[in-house]
Formats: structure tokens, sequence, C-alpha cells
């Protein structure tokens, strides 16, 4: 049975804005919308990563300087794996499979319009035209998502642009990295893009979430495969053991 996708609770986004509040403390800049942009490309890529390889590249080792002892760490670690455990149940491969074209994923994204972008204007925090380029909804989850793709380079090839597959997998990947363009970059991404349509952030928003599922379903078939274990043919009872012995298999290694 494939599971439905969960959702974060309240209390579960108030722990992680509370562990990104206490990290920051430490050296770490990230956000809550950063965060789940890394974990989301973490759990879309071609393999498993480990929390012990993710933490590290997340945040530069400011949560070992804020979480000192192991009960302590496990306590920090709880928000990061709720959200890890939502994100991948939203990502249930199964569940993509079976029916591409729903939006399962959730991400958590501010969001912005004009009356927020001016509140931060007038608050001196930048100038109309940085909050107009900076402050667009997904912008920093994208940027948490890139983030992740550059820590782990060797888990995201560049494209084979010769092949219908490479474009695809580039079109998913720019289906995301589209939410970071300031906006004459994005002006011309979606005139290419979508010819002849209007397009509003939130079908931008949706467009990067489904590029996310489509890359996951890709890494299926395009992730390392295992290693092929190669198996020597046992000798038979009455052949020379192989160990050079001059003696019968059944004598020597091949004794009951």
């Amino acid at each position: 049975m494939i599971p439905v996708a969960r959702q974060s609770t309240e209390a579960d986004i108030e722990g992680l804005e509370k562990l990104c509040e206490r990290l920051a403390g430490f050296g770490a800049d990230v956000s809550l919308e950063w965060v789940d942009g890394f974990m989301t490309a973490l759990l879309a890529g071609r393999r498993t990563v480990v929390p012990s390889e993710w933490l590290p590249a997340m945040f530069d080792g400011a949560f070992e300087r804020a979480f000192g002892d192991p009960e302590d760490m496990e306590k920090g670690m709880a928000p990061l794996i709720a959200r890890w455990n939502v994100l991948a149940s939203q990502l249930y491969p199964e569940a993509l499979l079976e029916a591409p074209d729903v939006l399962r994923i959730a991400p958590l994204m501010i969001s912005y319009d004009d009356a927020a972008r001016q509140e931060v204007v007038d608050g001196g925090h930048m100038s109309a035209e940085e909050a107009e380029a900076l402050l667009q909804t997904g912008a920093l989850w994208a940027e948490g998502f890139r983030a992740a793709t550059e820590a782990f380079a060797a888990d995201w090839p560049e494209p084979d642009m010769d092949s219908e597959e490479g474009r695809w997998y580039d079109d998913c990947l720019m289906r995301v990295m589209a939410l970071m363009l300031p906006p004459s970059d994005l002006a011309a991404y979606t005139a290419e893009a979508y010819p002849g349509e209007t397009i509003t952030r939130e079908q931008l928003i949706d467009d990067a979430c489904f590029g996310v599922q489509d890359l996951r379903v890709y890494w299926l078939d395009h992730g390392p495969k295992p290693e092929t274990r190669r198996v020597e043919p046992r000798p038979g009872r009455n052949d020379p053991c192989p160990c050079g012995s001059g003696k019968k298999y059944k004598k020597c290694h091949g004794a009951d």
C-alpha cells in the first residue's frame, strides 16, 4: 500500500525554526527555508546520503559546536529527522510513479508579496531594487537545493545535452534553479520555457516541485549500481584443490 504524503505539523516547523536560530548563534547562516531546500535535494538525489555526511555539509561544523554532548545532539537532530521523514514520504518513489501528475511535495517557503517587500524596505534592511530581486517566494529554498547539489557534486553530474534524457534532467534542475533568478533573467527564462504564456510565481513554484519529483524518479533508473560480486565456480569434490596442495578438493579445503 502506498503511504499518504505526510505533512509537517506546526510544532515540527517551530522546532526547525528554533534549531536554525540556535545554529545562527554558532556561525551557521541558515534558515528553515534554506535547510528544507537542502534536505529536499538530498532526498531527490541518486543515492541515500546519511546524516554523518550531510550534517557537516549543511551546517559547516556549527551543529557540533551548538550541541556538545550526545543527549543534546539527539535533541538537536529531532526536528531535522522529523522533517526528513516527511520529505521522504512526499518523495516516495512508488507513489510518484503511480501518479506522476499529482503534486506530493509541500516545501517550506516564506511567502513574499509587494507589501512584505515594502515592509523590509521601510525598515531600512535593503533597497527597493534589492528587495525586488532577492525577496521572491522560493528563492531561498532553491538556494538550499543548489547548495546540496554543489556539496555533493559527484551525485549531481553534468547532464549529457546530446541525449533526450540528459536534456530532460537539465530541464528538471532548471525548473528549481529558476526560482533564484533575478527578474530580468527570469523573464528571459520564462519567455523561452513557456512561450506565449504568462506564468505566475505560484506556477513556477509548482513546476519546481514537479521538477524535484521528476528528478527523484529519474535517479531510480540512473542511480549508482551495486558492485557485481564475482563468485568463482566451486571445484568438484574429486578435482585438485585450488590451493595447490596436490590433494583432492574433498581431502583438503573441501573437507567437511
